[in-house]
């Protein structure tokens, strides 16, 4: 079997990222798994794994690509700004997920993950650009975002 170049190597882990990305903001994180990501890039589950030997490397490779995503959605202009659009990004399916995925998170024990970046350099910036009331906004919305979250998952289950 002829080596692969380094070009090849790099394109089919972006190809694998892309894809776990996806999943993750689709599906979710635990759903995800080698076999549905196999399935999607028909990669075989032996060439991901060989990639990533955990699932949590997908995460630590993906979190500063979730962080952006997040933040981008975003107005760090003043405290009500940040309010109204945060709660307007918590409408739209990504951000929802991303906090999804905070939340599902919270709590993991594994050295890997131990600070999700979507919502500390959120926080950071809040604070960098609107000083301690804007980090404790964030705190709030990162509650008042659980609550909903919950609503909207309760929801779902009842329908």
């Amino acid at each position: 079997m002829a080596k692969r170049s380094k070009v090849q190597t790099e394109q089919t882990i972006n190809q694998i990222l892309d894809e776990a990305l996806n999943q993750i903001l689709t599906l979710g994180y635990e759903p995800m798994s080698y076999t549905t990501l196999s399935d999607a890039t028909g990669i075989s589950r032996t060439g991901i794994s060989h990639h990533f030997p955990r699932k949590v490397d997908f995460l630590t490779r993906l979190d500063p690509n979730i962080a952006r995503l997040f933040i981008r959605g975003l107005d760090f202009s003043g405290l009500t700004q940040l309010e109204q659009s945060w709660m307007a990004a918590l409408a739209q399916p990504t951000h929802a997920a991303i906090l999804r995925l905070f939340f599902s998170l919270c709590g993991y024990s594994g050295n890997e993950v131990t600070l999700f970046r979507a919502v500390s350099q959120t926080r950071e910036t809040a604070m960098s650009e609107l000083g301690d009331e804007g980090g404790k906004l964030v705190s709030d919305l990162l509650g008042r975002s659980a609550v909903a979250l919950l609503a909207q998952t309760a929801e779902a289950e009842a329908a």
